[in-house]
This record gives structure tokens, C-alpha cells and sequence, in this order.
């Protein structure tokens, strides 16, 4: 039976070379000299430092042209509330967006069946699987998905026959 996964996943390689070049721009960019701006990374999450809610801005700025540079959707990034820390600075966590949430793939499993195409979805952790008797009913599922989901990023892997 054909299959593929609909997955959510940044290339981490891509992000951690997007947050490299942004703290090498940040560090040699004239208007943050002398300021405590920089981008730190564990895992899947970023923690972006700045002197003030302005240059907060402009670090997020520089980050997401980054991000755009290297080919990675800005619809990943999840931002939280900017948090001060001492002082006059603030810092904002940003969580990179890694596999299909639960209410999303629900959702993506209801528009498949209310399509009525043949393809069965099964979500698989946080991967939803999709399978069908033949490639083209896959392929309209495919195109049916990309269609309705538009506020995430997704991409098809593991396509087989």
C-alpha cells in the first residue's frame, strides 16, 4: 500500500546556521556596539537578549531575515512574551515548532475523511500517515492538505509504494 507522512519540522541544521550568521550581523553592526544583543540556542529553543524592547525588535528583525535567507518558514517560530531581567533588559524566548500538534492533525484526519477520498489517516505520535490503494488518490490528498492548512508549515516525506 502507498503512504507518506505529513510531518512538521524545521531543517536544524538551517536554524542553527541562521542564528550563527544573525549573532555574527548583531556583533558587527554599528547601532548595537557596546549593547548586550545576542541570540542564544538550546535544542529547539532560542532565547533572544537585548538592551531594550526596541533593539528586541531589531534583533527578531535580523533573525527572521536570517531565517528567510536560509530557507526556513518564519510560521516555525513560535514568540512568547518579552520578560525583563535587571535593569532596563529584556529577553523573549522563541520555540522552534517541531512536529504535527494534536488539534492539527484531528483537523487534518477530519478533512480527509470529510473529502471521501480512499486514503486512511492515522496520526503516529506527532506524524499523521496517511495510505491509499493508489498514488494519484495520495497525490489529491496531498494537494487537499496543503490546500486547507495554510497557518503551519508541512511537508510530505516518506512517500512508498
Amino acid at each position: 500500500m502507498p503512504s507518506f507522512d505529513i510531518v512538521c519540522e524545521a531543517n536544524a541544521v538551517e536554524v542553527k546556521n541562521a542564528v550563527e550568521q544573525a549573532n555574527k550581523e548583531i556583533a558587527n553592526r554599528f547601532d548595537f556596539k557596546g549593547s548586550d544583543a545576542r541570540i542564544e540556542q538550546k535544542e529547539r529553543e532560542l532565547t533572544v537578549f537585548a538592551d531594550d524592547e526596541f533593539k528586541l525588535g531589531q534583533v527578531r528583525d535580523v533573525l527572521n531575515a536570517k531565517f528567510a535567507k536560509r530557507g526556513v518558514d518564519l510560521r516555525f517560530l513560535e514568540l512568547d512574551k518579552p520578560e525583563k531581567i535587571g535593569g532596563d533588559k529584556v529577553k523573549q524566548k522563541v520555540t522552534v515548532k517541531n512536529g504535527v500538534e494534536s488539534d492539527l492533525a484531528k483537523r487534518i484526519v477530519k478533512m480527509l475523511k470529510d473529502a471521501k477520498l480512499k486514503v486512511t489517516a492515522a496520526i503516529q505520535g506527532d506524524v499523521v500517515r496517511v495510505t491509499g490503494a493508489k498514488k494519484d488518490v495520495l497525490q489529491e490528498a496531498i494537494a487537499l492538505v496543503r490546500k486547507g492548512v495554510t497557518e503551519v508549515p508541512l511537508s510530505f516525506q516518506n512517500f512508498r509504494d
